[in-house]
């Protein structure tokens, strides 16, 4: 039995202010039915220019994602943009990760809603001939201007969860009871440090 060491990771990209349990429905797909074999998120840090409210500091934030993961070996919390120079391009992210990780084959996953914006990403057109791009549905979003690219893959049927961190946060913060829309332990997290609350 040989051991495949070539295998494809997913790298999902966000604040994950906080990670939600559409997040990891969105990642669970990804590794059982669009061929990935891990994915890995890749905590965006906080800018040192813009303090946006209600942005969680960045070890808090990677603690959750860590609660959100660690009990299962597909998923893993990364931290590697926290040290990297900033402003934080994703070229640089993937040039640094393919240094750190040589046998492995990463692939971006992204919303349809990036494709219309994406020729403005740095270097894009390196990431476009070095990486696949595994991209989800968003509401609203169905225009792919990649369409026909060999590296540009479309995955249907990812069930469309409309939660958003925002919607959290601010439920949080009037009072509502958010149990069901966050895995368990990073509610019991939230809950225990008083995120969000008004």
């Amino acid at each position: 039995m040989t051991m495949n060491l070539n295998k494809k990771t997913g790298l999902f990209f966000g604040s994950f202010n906080p990670v939600h349990t559409g997040h990891m429905i969105l990642a669970h797909y990804m590794v059982e039915f669009a061929g990935l074999d891990q994915v890995w998120f890749i905590l965006s840090p906080q800018s040192p220019f813009k303090k946006r409210q209600n942005l969680l500091d960045d070890h808090h934030r990677l603690a959750l994602v860590k609660e959100a993961v660690d009990d299962d070996p597909r998923f893993r919390a990364m931290d590697i943009e926290f040290k990297l120079p900033r402003p934080s391009y994703t070229i640089h992210t993937l040039a640094y990760l393919r240094e750190q990780y040589p046998v492995k084959d990463f692939a971006l996953i992204m919303g349809s809603d990036i494709l219309p914006t994406f020729h403005k990403w740095k270097n894009y057109e390196q990431i476009l001939e070095d990486y696949d791009l595994y991209v989800y549905p968003r509401p609203g979003f169905t225009a792919n201007p990649y369409a026909g690219h060999p590296r540009v893959h479309l995955i249907d049927g990812v069930p469309l969860i409309q939660i958003s961190s925002s919607f959290i946060r601010e439920s949080i913060g009037n009072g509502h009871d958010m149990r069901y829309f966050l895995p368990e332990r990073v509610n019991t997290y939230i809950r225990e440090m008083h995120f969000y609350e008004g």
